[in-house]
This record gives C-alpha cells, sequence and structure tokens, in this order.
C-alpha cells in the first residue's frame, strides 16, 4: 500500500537539511531558534522520521540557513515528496469500523486541533502519540474526535478506525471484544485471531507497528479499558474521548476542551439556522447561547428546534430557556437530549456520589466548598472530598483552580436541581438546609469573633467543629470571605425559620469584622436590616437599638445611602431614649449627624454632633469612650470643611490624645485604629493650614497603619490626601504613585471619593485625563 512517499524521500531531505546546517555553521539548537521551529522537529526531519514539513517551515529554514533561490526550491520539492497527498475516493480497504460521518457545522476548537496536527506532523514511532479528549457531558468530545480524524486523514494514509467503547452502557466493551474488532478491520483473518486478552493485544502491536493509521477510541470507561488498545510502536495516532479523565494514562496528550465562548456558539447557531436570522436577532442570539451554558449539545439542539421551526423566533426560544423549570424540557431535539446526556453520566456513579452531587445544588453560592456540601449530603468532610474529585474526574463539577472548591455549569446545577426533588423527600431537603445553615452560621459567628475588640481576638470556643476550625485570624478572614454567599444565605434562612436569636447573635459577632470590611456594602445592610428585625421579633429593645445603630452605620459607610442612614439613626435615637440608654443615644446622635452632614444640613450636623459628644462624654464605658472619639473624628472633618479649620486640628489633637492615653477595657490594637483615624484628619487640617512637613509625617503614618492592617476603605482615601499633598509641594513623581494607587483601590470600592482622585490624575497629567475616568 503506497504512502505517497518513499523512506529514499525522506532521507534525502533530512542529508540535505543536515549538509545545508553544517555548511552554515550552526548547530541544531542555532538553526531550530534561527528559524522557530522546535530542535525535537529539526532533529526528526534530519533523521528521516519526519514527512514533509509544511510549507511555511521550510521558508523559515530557507530563511535562516541564507538560502538563495534555487537552493530554497531544491529544500522545498524534497519536503513535498514527503508531504501526505490526499487519497482518492475509497481509496481505503473498506472495514467495520469506518469514521462516523463528519459534522457539515463543526466550528471552534481551532487551538485544539492545532495541537493534534502538531502531533500528527512530528510523530516518533518508538513513542506513538495518544491524545485524551475528557470533559463534562455535552462538550461534543465525539465530534471533535470525528472531526480531527477527518482533517488529519491525509496524514494517515494506512487507515482510519473507530471504535465506540459504550463507556456510558451498563456493560462497556470489553478490551478483549474491541481487539478483536480491530484486528479483523486491519485484515487478519478470523482464524488467527487469538483467544485471550493479551495475546490479541500483542497481535494488535504487531500488526500496527509499520503501519500510519490514525485510530478514534470512543467513549472510554476507564484506564483498563483502553490500555490494551494502545499501539507500542509505529507511526500511529491515538485519539481517546471519555467522560472521566482517565488520570491514570501514563505519557499522554491532553486535549482539553471547554465550553464555547460566546462568539463561538452564535457562530454555531449561525451554521445551523442560518447568518440572516441570527442578524436579525443578534441579542436574542447571544442571550440564548448564555441560556444554553454555551455547551456545544445545548447549543446544537437549540438550533436543531429552531432549524426545523423556519417562522420561529429566537427571542420566543430564549423567553422559553428562561424559565429554569423548563430549560431541560426545551432543550432535546429528537433522539438529542441534555437531560438523557447528564442522566448517562449520573446513574453511573455510587449512591453516596450521588447523594452528594444532588445535594451540592442546595448550595447558595456558585461553588462549593466540601465542608459545606458534606452538611448538606450528611457525609463526613473526608466523604465530601472524596466524592467531589470522583464528580470533577466525571466531568460533574469543575475543580476551582487554586482553591478546594467545586462549581456546577449552569445545565447541570439545574439537572441536579431536578435530581434532588426528585430522589429526596421535602423534609429531608429542608433538613439538609436547616443543618447546613446551622452549622455554617456558627462557623461564620466564631470567625468574625477573631475580630471583636471586646475579646482581644481570643479563639472562640463555640465552632462547630472546632479540630477544623480557622486557626487564626487570617484564616478566619479568608473563610468568612470565601463563604459569604453561604453564611448569608444561612442568615436569611435562620430568620425566615423563626431562629431570631441566632440572627442576633451572629450579626453581634459580625459587627467588627464588618467595621474592618465596609467594602463589601450591600452585605452589611442587609445583615444589619436582619438582625433589627430579629431583635424586634425576639421584642429585645436593647438590642434593637444596638442593631439599628449598626444599620445606620451600614447605610453611611458601607453603600453611602445618607438618607436611609438618617432614618435608621433616628429609629435608634427614638428606642434610645426610650429606654434610657445614654451610650447608644451618643451613637444614635452621631450616626445622623453624619447623614444629615453628607445630606447638605451642616449646621444641624454640627449640633447633632456637639451633642453625641456630650452624651457619650457623660458616660464612663469603654464602648462610650468609643462612641466620642468616633464621633469626634467625624466632627473634625466637618468643621474643616466649613473653613473652621483650627477648630477641626483642635478637635483632632484631642482625639488623638485621647489614643494616646489608652482607653481601660479596650485593645491596644483597636485603639490604635482610632489613632490612625485621628492622624489621618491632623494631617488633612495641617495641610489645609499650610503646615505642609507636619501634614506629610501625620497623613504617612496614618496610611502605613492601615496598610499593615490590611484596610483599603480607610488606607485609600488617606493615600490620596498623601498625594494631594504631595502634589501641592510640587513633588510630582511621588503624587502620581500616590494618586494612581488611590484611584485604582477607590474605583474598586466604588467609593464616594472616586471624583477626587480623576480630577487628581487630571490635574498631575492632562493629558492622561480621560484614561483616568472612574
Amino acid at each position: 500500500m503506497s504512502t505517497g512517499a518513499s523512506t529514499t524521500d525522506h532521507a534525502d531531505l533530512g542529508r540535505r537539511l543536515r549538509a545545508l546546517r553544517h555548511r552554515a555553521g550552526l548547530s541544531q539548537e542555532a538553526l531550530a531558534h534561527r528559524a522557530g521551529v522546535s530542535v525535537r522537529a529539526l532533529a526528526d526531519l534530519e533523521r528521516g522520521r519526519s514527512r514533509g514539513p509544511q510549507r511555511r517551515t521550510v521558508e523559515m529554514l530557507a530563511d535562516a540557513l541564507g538560502l538563495n533561490a534555487a537552493e530554497a526550491a531544491e529544500l522545498e520539492r524534497l519536503a513535498g515528496l514527503g508531504r501526505p497527498r490526499p487519497r482518492p475516493a475509497g481509496d481505503h480497504t473498506p472495514h467495520a469500523l469506518a469514521l462516523p460521518r463528519d459534522v457539515g457545522d463543526f466550528t471552534a476548537r481551532d487551538r485544539a486541533l492545532a495541537e493534534l496536527l502538531a502531533l500528527a506532523e512530528h510523530i516518533d514511532p518508538a513513542h506513538p502519540p495518544v491524545t485524551v479528549v475528557s470533559g463534562q457531558p455535552g462538550l461534543g468530545k465525539t465530534a471533535f474526535a470525528v472531526h480531527a480524524a477527518h482533517t488529519l486523514a491525509p496524514h494517515f494514509p494506512d487507515g482510519l478506525f473507530a471504535v465506540d467503547l459504550d463507556g456510558m452502557a451498563p456493560e462497556p466493551t470489553a478490551p478483549r471484544d474491541a481487539l478483536g474488532r480491530l484486528l479483523r478491520a486491519l485484515g487478519v483473518a478470523d482464524r488467527t485471531v487469538p483467544a485471550g486478552t493479551d495475546e490479541r493485544s500483542a497481535l494488535f502491536r504487531s500488526v500496527v507497528r509499520d503501519r500510519r493509521i490514525l485510530l478514534v477510541l470512543d467513549n472510554a470507561v476507564d484506564e483498563d479499558q483502553v490500555r490494551p488498545l494502545l499501539p507500542a510502536t509505529g507511526p500511529s495516532l491515538t485519539i481517546v474521548t471519555s467522560r472521566r479523565d482517565l488520570s491514570g494514562l501514563e505519557a499522554v496528550h491532553r486535549t482539553g476542551l471547554d465550553v464555547l465562548r460566546r462568539e463561538e456558539a452564535v457562530r454555531l447557531l449561525t451554521l445551523i439556522i442560518g447568518p440572516e436570522r441570527v442578524a436579525a436577532e443578534q441579542q436574542a442570539a447571544r442571550d440564548l447561547a448564555e441560556l444554553c451554558g454555551r455547551l456545544p449539545l445545548a447549543v446544537r439542539i437549540a438550533g436543531q428546534r429552531l432549524a426545523a421551526r423556519p417562522t420561529e423566533r429566537i427571542g420566543k426560544l430564549v423567553t422559553q430557556l428562561a424559565a429554569r423549570g423548563r430549560r431541560l424540557d426545551l432543550l432535546q431535539a429528537g433522539g438529542l437530549q441534555v437531560r438523557a446526556a447528564f442522566s448517562l453520566s449520573y446513574e453511573r456513579l455510587d449512591p453516596a456520589t450521588r447523594l452528594l452531587f444532588r445535594r451540592a445544588a442546595l448550595a447558595a453560592g456558585p461553588d462549593v466548598s466540601p465542608e459545606i456540601a458534606a452538611r448538606l449530603a450528611n457525609l463526613t468532610d473526608d466523604q465530601a472530598w472524596r466524592g467531589a474529585e470522583e464528580l470533577t474526574g466525571a466531568g460533574l463539577l469543575q475543580a476551582h483552580p487554586t482553591a478546594e472548591r467545586y462549581r456546577f455549569h449552569d445545565l447541570l446545577r439545574l439537572f441536579a436541581t431536578e435530581q434532588v426533588e426528585a430522589e429526596d423527600p421535602p423534609a429531608a431537603i429542608e433538613a439538609a438546609r436547616d443543618r447546613t445553615a446551622d452549622w455554617v452560621l456558627r462557623r461564620a459567628a466564631a470567625a468574625a469573633l477573631r475580630f471583636d475588640a471586646d475579646r482581644h481576638q481570643d479563639a472562640p470556643d463555640d465552632d462547630p467543629d472546632p479540630q477544623a476550625a480557622p486557626a487564626d485570624r487570617e484564616e478566619a478572614r479568608a473563610w468568612l470571605e470565601a463563604e459569604r454567599t453561604e453564611w448569608l444565605a444561612a442568615l436569611r434562612r435562620a430568620r425566615a425559620t423563626g431562629r431570631h436569636r441566632q440572627v442576633v447573635d451572629a450579626a453581634e459577632a459580625m459587627h467588627w469584622f464588618s467595621d474592618l470590611n465596609p467594602e463589601w456594602g450591600e452585605l452589611w445592610v442587609e445583615v444589619f436590616g436582619h438582625s433589627v428585625a430579629s431583635a424586634r421579633a425576639l421584642g429585645s429593645r436593647p438590642e434593637e437599638v444596638v442593631h439599628l445603630n449598626y444599620l445606620a452605620w451600614a447605610n453611611n459607610v458601607c453603600v453611602f445611602d445618607h438618607a436611609a442612614g438618617l432614618v435608621a439613626a433616628d429609629a435608634a435615637l427614638a428606642v434610645a431614649r426610650e429606654i434610657g440608654d445614654e451610650v447608644q443615644e451618643g451613637w444614635a446622635l452621631g450616626y445622623g449627624a453624619g447623614s444629615l452632614h453628607r445630606l447638605g444640613r451642616a449646621e444641624e450636623s454640627i449640633r447633632r454632633f456637639q451633642e453625641s459628644v456630650a452624651c457619650l462624654g457623660r458616660q464612663y464605658t469603654p464602648q462610650a469612650a468609643l462612641g466620642e472619639l468616633t464621633v469626634l473624628y467625624t466632627l473634625g472633618q466637618i468643621l474643616r470643611q466649613v473653613g473652621r479649620t483650627e477648630e477641626a486640628l483642635a478637635v483632632h489633637r484631642r482625639a488623638e490624645a485621647k489614643c494616646r492615653s489608652g482607653v481601660p477595657g479596650q485593645s491596644p490594637e483597636l485603639i490604635a485604629q482610632y489613632q490612625a483615624m485621628s492622624q489621618q484628619q491632623v494631617g488633612n487640617s495641617l495641610a489645609a493650614l499650610g503646615r505642609w512637613a507636619e501634614a506629610e509625617e501625620s497623613l504617612r503614618r496614618s496610611m502605613d497603619y492601615f496598610d499593615a492592617a490590611r484596610m483599603p476603605a480607610r488606607a485609600a482615601p488617606t493615600r490620596l490626601d498623601l498625594g494631594i499633598l504631595l502634589r501641592r509641594l510640587d513633588r510630582l513623581a511621588e503624587a502620581r504613585e500616590a494618586v494612581t494607587a488611590a484611584h485604582e483601590e477607590l474605583r474598586a470600592m466604588g467609593h464616594p471619593r472616586l471624583p477626587e482622585a480623576v480630577a487628581e490624575l487630571r490635574a498631575l497629567d492632562p493629558a492622561a485625563g480621560g484614561r483616568a475616568a472612574g
């Protein structure tokens, strides 16, 4: 059987290339570097192992060798002799394992196809390449393998073979049976096919040793099924597809398929239903791609539904798919069903892993940790972790690239939700949710108490799993951030199910942590909104006033809704006066004053601040002292803003002196924070008075503290203040560095001082002003 070029042709090209390289005085490494090809590819060409290189490769080699036109043409002629040529139709010997039909509307996957082309062009017969194409159901693994095989056919003149290994069937194809079919397709007579698997595998490897074939092993179940079917030597290429990752296969190339990009999904839809329909409803086509999760199978099904209904609008299907409860029902066209594709994988799982899969869909966030999944499924942490890894290997979950967390594809989450509703009694589902919410809230409260100034960061003893609890503040912060969607949902559930004491206690545990993370914005408004409602449900007026003040703070500082802040502060003031709580009255006066100031009612604000200072000053408690410091901080800001700068400086000096003296019953760390806040305002007042050197020193001390304490919501405004000061001192490079950093931080937080940062950047570099838009 002709292969299109003789061994002599390959050797002639190799000898000529080696002679030209020697003439140029170049090593293989030097020529490879000059030409932009790999050393291995060059070595294969010189040894005659590679068939003719592509024309562009020859051109790069000729340029690197400095060949004249005649020499370059001769090198191209030799290369052309070795290139595979398309065979005439019917030239392959007919056999029973021919490739399935290629789909005419195949699209995307260019990078993966290019990787396979490179494998095909540079085969080392001592190590015939194997590529594993794996991933979740519906990615189009089989379609990709078939399309790749058809595309690469000219490189494999000795035959293209496809074996369906039935990996999702109750009884997948045994390696012995697959080998028998392969041997017969390769021309081995029935009577000479051995009986045993090992003997058939050895004969298969012997038969293909000298043949340039491409083998598609589709739908493999595991490594043991595949290993006997892999050539040991020879110029062959094997493509294995599987829903499992087959991570136990050694020395294989891996072709990673992912969901399509949106434009690729729209392109597939266009190929199926035609460009005119897509052009007429471009946004609907993009929405359809997203509702299909950009999963090739789902996009194809949606497209084929539309193709069968040429007068139906894309927008109609989009509206139907947007109803999540009907989405999987709609994603079927004839025998193609997204739900059926998922079911095949789900049904092969063991009972515990199936339980974990469906219960993980109850998680509140876009991804889930093994410990949360364990509570939902009532498994141990170790069982949940092993199950999550099993589901990842089966393509039913996606592992986070850096954290131990897992996420569903959108359609797989819908499928998992269907399964939990179909297989688990409502009482079991509610019990799973309650059990998980209780555990999550207890862990969240214990983690947040690490930041409670009144407890001086003592390790809390009420975590639901002390052995696995966050070990320190760093781990506690990381857990609270990673699980904030989950614990916020747990707080909502606790309130909805009447566990008001747990709501109030959890929010109380959070209040110091919230002060360190005001950039979490709406989350804190919701947290303290729930705790106010639960305190009222408990009939606890003392707790109600405390949490109303927390809510006023959250509206003022976290979301800058000062009208809502004033409503909460006034409500707190009324309750505080009703129950005679002067400390909370002082806090409420201060929060209300801050709202009034930001609403443009400066004189009312100053009067209320002064009333707050007087109220808190009459109390001799640590809480009152902190309240007084907070109010002095803000009062001084407002005095400076209305032009009473000397008074402002005196107020902030007073606060700074109180911090230096210390506050009995409060931690030094907390008072250091208040001191840094006062130093920032002292610096701004000194700058307003033209005392630049003193101002810079005070601002830098404050900024250094906030950076070290990881408090970006305070560090960024201080950095902006310092940048403004440095510009006034004409130290423009330092100013630009400070303001640029502050601009990025303020933009990330949506901070109201962002326009100031934009204006400062423009002042520092007018030409860059447009690029600093907030």
